[in-house]
């Protein structure tokens, strides 16, 4: 492995991920850098559990979709194990498909026939949270080394902090832009009702309430139709 050229890739790949103007191009540039950056890697994914469902994000193949709804099903596998941070491990891998495995039996016989011949599942975290995984498979066993899981855990590492700020200011503009948004509607209820900034925003707070509706949707119904309809 060389080292100096791989901190160089890194480096460039860090500045690259910080400089993404999305969440879903951050991660999709996650993955695209696992391609690049571990040796042996044929596709990569990010895998986010919501309970016991699982989320798929930026897929290099369409192998890391089958993979991840299969770990789905069973409910067991190295990226199913690797985001939901069990036993404080952050690195899981399969070696070699064609070989008996002792931790994920069902996943492993049934993802052989899905092409699969090697993988590792990356755990991404900050220290305040939990991010999901950062999934790397190739079809050949035993494709990847110890240069390859180091590899695949710096990535991770830089990935983790890239996912969560991007994350963070997605939200930060979304926050922004429902504020926005409610400012224009009440001031729409205002004009068209002849009431008080107060009034319209209990208005609007209590068709929330009686609609079971977020009051950002009924924000943007009033901005699109000038008035709360029904």
């Amino acid at each position: 492995m060389d080292w100096e050229g791989f901190a160089e890739r890194m480096a460039t790949m860090a500045r690259n991920l910080l400089a993404q103007e999305s969440v879903e191009a951050t991660l999709e540039r996650i993955t695209e850098s696992a391609m690049d950056l571990v040796e042996g890697c044929d596709a990569a994914g990010i895998l986010v559990l919501h309970g016991r469902r699982v989320e798929t994000l930026a897929p290099t193949d369409g192998l890391v979709v089958r993979s991840d709804r299969l770990q789905e099903r069973l409910g067991e596998g190295p990226c199913f194990d690797a985001a939901r941070r069990l036993g404080g491990e952050r690195v899981f891998r399969i070696k070699d498909f064609s070989q008996p495995e002792e931790y994920w039996p069902d996943y492993v016989g049934q993802a052989r026939d899905l092409g699969i011949g090697s993988m590792m599942g990356f755990l991404l975290y900050t220290e305040h949270e939990n991010l999901g995984a950062l999934n790397v498979y190739s079809r050949r066993p035993a494709a990847f080394t110890k240069a390859s899981e180091t590899a695949g855990w710096l990535l991770a590492s830089h990935a983790a902090v890239a996912f969560s700020s991007a994350r963070t200011a997605d939200q930060l503009q979304q926050a922004v832009e429902t504020r926005h948004t409610i400012g224009e509607a009440m001031g729409i209820l205002m004009e068209r009702l002849k009431i008080t900034e107060d009034d319209a925003f209990a208005l609007m707070r209590r068709v929330s309430q009686e609609r079971n509706v977020k009051l950002r949707d009924i924000a943007r119904q009033i901005c699109e139709s000038g008035g709360i309809d029904g």
